[in-house]
């Protein structure tokens, strides 16, 4: 499957989850600035991926869970060096230049895009 191929399979899930535009989902979005997807939202676009993909989501491969809130990763509001490593092994997928230059813990949400998903999924099928 083709990078487009699984944006548009991307897209599709995305339109349907969040009852959007096909014009709205870019390569850029922001699944939660951009395109308002909710906690409740995730659980069901990730439960779509597995269906258009054929391929299981272990629990917090592809959203993480706890890290912003474990004192370890977070202080004063901003993602430790403990914290910024933690993701990136738990999320090898996602571009973490923004949260970098910004490490405030409501940036970690901006690296939730549509093209982490495509990427995410372009390295899951590669895997399988």
């Amino acid at each position: 499957m083709t990078r487009d191929e699984i944006f548009d399979n991307i897209r599709e899930v995305l339109v349907d989850a969040l009852a959007l535009d096909d014009d709205e989902v870019t390569h850029d979005a922001k699944l939660i600035a951009d395109l308002g997807a909710e906690s409740i939202d995730i659980l069901d676009i990730s439960f779509k991926l597995e269906q258009a993909f054929g391929f299981k989501i272990a629990q917090g491969e592809l959203f993480p869970e706890g890290v912003t809130q474990d004192p370890d990763f977070v202080e004063d509001g901003k993602v430790t060096d403990k914290g910024l490593g933690e993701l990136k092994e738990r999320l090898p997928h996602f571009d973490f230049t923004s949260l970098e230059a910004d490490r405030s813990v409501g940036n970690v949400a901006n690296i939730f895009t549509v093209d982490a998903l495509v990427d995410f999924c372009e390295r899951k099928l590669q895997a399988a």
